[in-house]
């Protein structure tokens, strides 16, 4: 069945009109018609069962009916990705909401080559992956900030898994084995890596868990993937898939 993420508030029997771009993606693309039914969610009341009330050229609306799944969250798991070419960081977004982030904070490091981020591209990625995956929120995409703008705005009580690939880190499954499950961020450095200096910062900070990726040499895409997958069963909801 067919889900999209709506920003109105969800309730039994409630209107719901629909953007432009809603309107056309169900009624020009995936020809949905009068009466026929999908699923919407809003990151807030669960995932309802919708029907559509009225089609339009341009507009058209949607009626709630029953709640199909209550909200749920998922583990408190950020990413920090530190920017690289416009595929490659569509990819980590992408991959980041299907292994359940709830945020992904872009970062901009020494190493860094690339001049910025489209942000609302990003996030309407996000909210796609968000759509197909069956979650029931979407990321937040945070515009980028420096790294010591990142350690600055770091919650105190948020561990990071800083994955260092200088050599001296143990294996993300060691390193993390007996850490509790709370807030948990991941950091990912650009393909260039961390300069020692920007090592040193991070590993300064308290609650920073330095950890290695393994033996290959990985695009940051990939690294990204490998980490929060590892993370996640570790500690988050893959534990018990």
């Amino acid at each position: 069945m067919i889900r999209i993420y709506l920003t109105a508030d969800l309730e039994g029997g409630q209107p719901i009109q629909l953007s432009p771009e809603q309107t056309h993606y169900l009624f020009n693309v995936m020809r949905l018609a009068g009466g026929d039914e999908l699923l919407v969610f809003n990151g807030r009341d669960g995932e309802w069962r919708a029907r559509v009330a009225n089609v339009g050229r341009r507009e058209g609306s949607l009626e709630t009916l029953e709640l199909s799944r209550p909200q749920q969250a998922p583990p408190d798991l950020e990413l920090a990705a530190a920017l690289v070419k416009r595929t490659r960081l569509e990819t980590i977004v992408e991959k980041a909401a299907e292994l359940g982030a709830r945020r992904v904070r872009l970062v901009v490091t020494e190493r860094t080559n690339v001049g910025g981020a489209n942000v609302q591209r990003l996030a309407a990625i996000a909210v796609e992956a968000a759509e197909q995956t069956g979650r029931l929120d979407v990321p937040q995409i945070s515009a980028p900030v420096s790294l010591g703008g990142l350690l600055e705005d770091w919650e105190a009580d948020r561990a990071m898994m800083f994955c260092d690939e200088a050599g001296d880190a143990p294996p993300v499954l060691k390193g993390l084995e007996g850490r509790p499950a709370g807030p948990w961020g991941v950091l990912i450095g650009p393909e260039g890596g961390f300069s020692e200096s920007e090592r040193r910062l991070v590993r300064g900070r308290p609650g920073t868990v330095a950890v290695s990726l393994g033996p290959r040499i990985m695009r940051a895409d990939t690294a990204a993937v490998a980490a929060l997958t590892l993370w996640q069963a570790a500690l988050g909801d893959l534990r018990g898939a």
